[in-house]
């Protein structure tokens, strides 16, 4: 079906399904390209509704870095919602481009972005309505190669058989080194002529060229390479300084989960959280200058027709200047009805100085995460905050004009008790007594609690995660605790806890278990109206695994993991001694003025030295000791 025949079949079907504006395209600021005059032909697959997928940073960013070079393009798909998917699969529509409506069978590459995996069976499904098969060994030359990159992706291996070529890290560079492999390429190229090509590109995996191999007590043993030309570790890529953000965001007809411009203003965390995935995988910290920050939010809001600037980082509170940043924003765009919003704050890095900037930003709440309620727990995990801290950081977000708290709470934490849990209520009420006493009956303290998922290369990845039925007494203590005038509970349900270890911590083994969930009818799992257990069970159960062996089985030290191919620059050893101190309840102070030698600096300390400046927040080298990465 042609791009034509596509336009004339959507006039059709438009008008009986729900919210037809995420699938028209045609927005403020996309990119059209003459196709014919491209050399590679990208489609950015988000396998999420429209909604959520519009306000991925990630995908911004490549939309933009590909369509500024005159010989390639990239266009934009996104999962359609169900009623939508009905009747593409009546009208025999395949998936396709918002921008040129072409089928993505026709393009030179799929690159899809897995930030998490509760996206598989989405992702499984896009292919499927795209025509294109969903094993990659099933694919010949006339299919785009399918690759992907995010966050999931530093654990590849349940979603490696459907891949053929994974982006491991930061993928600003990596990406046009690939499209520059592709275009060197003769057109009549075979597939593996173009998946060799890819191999020889640093931080870049195809699953196809290793074979998963186990013990027989079923646990992962290690990856023999069927190519010997394929890399023994794939090492993540890192853009040593950040490049220039996106200036001209494409702005959506509908309303977006997030809608206002995104501007990240640092990359990276230093400060150790053990449970953290995300805080691993982005080190090192690199930060951008407010006088580019500012520079771009100039260009931003008249580019966008935005009022609302979101100034992204894993911890906006701990970049260095953001005191200086806030001011001189609100100096700036003065009169302008600008505003500004720093979506992760830290409690030990939130200052009375800080909100005084915030003056005139307020929503009407203020976000804060402990994850643990207890002093001993929060050692556990290297989160070292007092509860004095968080009640005196909490008054004065109270006194600065905030009406509401949101607390982010774990439970599930490594060596929890009941009593620990039973701390997440009290502490709930400390701060909701400290809001009553400032502002009186306005006060109010709504506590998210999730549960505790080990995540590969993190310090916790040897451990299991509670069964459903611990997470459920929990659970019931909190409800029946966190109730009453000013206070309120939301929780996620123990089962996608389960189902989020499985997907994270899996091998190879689990593409059976994802293709038959798929098979089954799974399909946006991260929604609860989506979300169906048992779907996932029978999976398990067709393909003769345990789900328990990858959820809640504790890890032997020594044991080899399906991700260890992987380096995150973090070394496993680090890790594992990080995990051994959690055990002691022993902390470790931010690492940006006191190096712990997890590996980042040797791994790039030659590529930082090539592009030196004030921005990387790591010691220098020199500083401290030599030691070998492993």
């Amino acid at each position: 079906m042609n791009s034509n025949q596509i336009a004339a079949k959507l006039a059709e079907i438009l008008p009986v399904v729900k919210m037809p504006g995420r699938y028209t395209g045609g927005e403020l600021n996309q990119v059209v390209k003459d196709w014919e005059n491209i050399k590679v032909k990208t489609a950015l697959l988000f396998p999420e509704i429209y909604d959520l997928g519009m306000s991925n940073l990630g995908l911004m960013i490549l939309y933009d870095l590909i369509n500024q070079n005159p010989g390639y393009l990239a266009e934009r798909a996104y999962a359609p919602w169900t009623d939508m998917e009905q009747e593409m699969r009546r009208e025999n529509l395949p998936l396709y481009s918002l921008e040129s409506k072409r089928p993505l069978v026709d393009f030179d590459l799929v690159a899809v972005s897995l930030p998490y995996e509760s996206l598989y069976t989405n992702f499984l499904n896009s292919l499927n309505l795209a025509g294109i098969p969903l094993y990659s060994n099933l694919r010949t030359a006339v299919h785009p190669l399918v690759i992907s990159g995010g966050h999931a992706a530093f654990n590849p291996e349940p979603v490696a058989p459907f891949l053929d070529a994974v982006v491991i890290g930061e993928g600003e560079e990596v990406m046009l080194e690939i499209l520059d492999a592709l275009a060197d390429l003769p057109d009549d190229s075979s597939r593996d002529q173009r998946l060799a090509s890819l191999s020889r590109i640093p931080g870049v995996y195809v699953p196809s060229y290793y074979e998963a191999k186990y013990h027989q007590n079923g646990t992962f043993s290690h990856l023999i390479k069927i190519n010997p030309q394929a890399p023994d570790k794939v090492i993540k890529r890192i853009v040593p300084v950040l490049p220039p953000p996106p200036l001209k965001p494409i702005v959506p007809y509908i309303d977006t989960v997030h809608n206002r411009a995104p501007l990240e203003i640092m990359r990276g965390c230093t400060r150790g959280c053990r449970f953290c995935h995300a805080g691993i995988v982005t080190r090192p910290v690199r930060e951008r200058s407010p006088e580019e920050i500012l520079k771009a939010m100039e260009e931003l809001i008249p580019n966008t027709g935005y009022s609302e600037i979101g100034l992204l980082s894993l911890s906006s509170s701990d970049y260095t200047q953001i005191i200086e940043l806030v001011e001189a924003v609100n100096q700036r765009f003065s009169g302008q009805n600008i505003t500004i919003s720093l979506p992760s704050l830290r409690i030990e890095s939130v200052s009375v100085e800080l909100m005084d900037a915030l003056a005139g930003k307020r929503r009407s709440g203020f976000t804060l995460a402990p994850e643990a309620a207890t002093e001993r727990l929060r050692a556990v995990i290297n989160k070292p905050i007092t509860d004095q801290q968080l009640l005196d950081t909490a008054r004065e977000i109270y006194q600065h004009g905030w009406h509401t708290i949101k607390l982010y709470f774990m439970i599930g934490h490594p060596t929890e008790t009941l009593e620990d849990v039973q701390a997440i209520a009290d502490l709930s009420k400390r701060v909701l007594s400290v809001g009553q006493q400032t502002i009186g009956g306005r006060a109010k303290v709504h506590a998210s609690v999730s549960t505790f998922v080990p995540k590969p290369h993190t310090a916790f990845q040897w451990v299991g995660a509670s069964s459903r039925e611990e997470i459920a007494e929990k659970l019931e203590l909190l409800k029946n605790q966190l109730r009453g005038r000013g206070l309120k509970l939301n929780w996620n349900d123990p089962s996608e806890t389960h189902f989020e270890a499985w997907l994270s911590r899996g091998d190879r083994r689990l593409a059976e278990v994802i293709y038959l969930a798929w098979q089954n009818g799974a399909r946006f799992d991260a929604w609860q109206e989506g979300f169906k257990f048992e779907n996932w069970l029978e999976a398990f159960e067709q393909a003769g695994l345990d789900p328990d062996f990858y959820c809640t089985r504790q890890r032997d030290l020594t044991e080899a993991f399906p991700w260890d191919h992987i380096d995150t620059g973090v070394k496993k050893s680090f890790l594992l001694e990080d995990y051994r101190w959690s055990l002691e309840g022993k902390t470790r102070e931010d690492c940006r003025g006191n190096c712990y030698a997890c590996g980042i600096l040797p791994l790039y300390n030659e590529l930082r030295h090539q592009n030196p400046g004030p921005l990387w927040l790591c010691p220098e080298v020199s500083t401290v000791h030599q030691y070998k990465h492993d």
